[in-house]
């Protein structure tokens, strides 16, 4: 473990792989911390300088005072990157993490190499929706919605055959501090990136979960429409959360995409 102080915040983030090299940031989703990615980020480390970090409001990391914003978790990444003397990385982004992604790819370009947006958009939601998630976390804490949230991370299949599995990444979420949580809601609810989303001119890859409840395959081929050159690859059998579900499978898309984009 490691941690380092940006932005005013202690932000918790390991390092893996050669020193030298591309590097490649694997980016958060709501609720989660770096763990979800345990399964993905060593099939990368034998070529790529591998970054994992838990993002304001979550994991280790500090939950400063709340709302966060889009360009505040975009502005502690940038400042991590700084302190690690980090220049350009390729950055593969879950759910809010991939709209962390896409500001990177917009705000700085020639600091981007490419971006892989697993289970993500440039709009997730309603303003209605999240306000009633925000409500909800800040009356009675996660532990309420932790249930309807595991719904939509993983398959019915997952929730059948992997109890203890599902348990444990039921602990991750409602161990998460609540205000933490709400603030990140509150970042998503008010990113609307689809006006920026043509401005990204790195190779994008848009993968998307086939039972997905939270960013359905239709909503992040929408996404992927509005990138320029972008491709878009759909996992069959995962849930919003193919990193844990279908490891195996994201890991080889990711690796055909920097392939193509980083690794010429």
């Amino acid at each position: 473990m490691a941690f380092v102080r940006v932005n005013g915040i202690v932000l918790h983030y390991q390092v893996q792989g050669p020193t030298t090299g591309p590097v490649l940031v694997f980016i958060n989703s709501l609720g989660s911390d770096l763990r979800i990615w345990q399964e993905v980020a060593p099939a990368f480390t034998e070529h790529f300088q591998v970054i994992l970090y838990d993002k304001r409001g979550h994991g280790l990391s500090d939950a400063p005072p709340v709302p966060y914003s889009i360009d505040d978790h975009t502005d502690d990444l940038l400042a991590l990157l700084d302190r690690l003397g980090v220049g350009q990385a390729s950055h593969a982004g879950l759910s809010v993490g991939g709209m962390i992604a896409q500001r990177m790819a917009v705000r700085t370009p020639d600091r981007v190499e490419s971006i892989t947006l697993c289970c993500t958009a440039a709009k997730i939601g309603t303003a209605e929706l999240w306000a009633d998630r925000i409500n909800a976390v800040e009356t009675g804490g996660i532990e309420p919605i932790a249930d309807a949230v595991l719904q939509r991370w993983f398959t019915p299949k997952f929730h059948e055959t992997q109890a203890d599995d599902l348990a444990g990444w039921r602990n991750m979420l409602v161990r998460t501090p609540a205000h933490g949580y709400a603030g990140t809601c509150a970042a998503i609810r008010d990113a609307d990136l689809r006006p920026d989303a043509g401005r990204i001119a790195v190779p994008a890859l848009c993968v998307a979960g086939d039972q997905d409840g939270s960013t359905p395959a239709d909503v992040v081929k929408g996404t992927a429409d509005l990138i320029p050159g972008s491709w878009f690859a759909l996992i069959e059998g995962a849930g919003h959360i193919p990193c844990v579900e279908k490891p195996t499978e994201l890991s080889e898309l990711i690796k055909q995409h920097l392939e193509e984009a980083v690794l010429v």
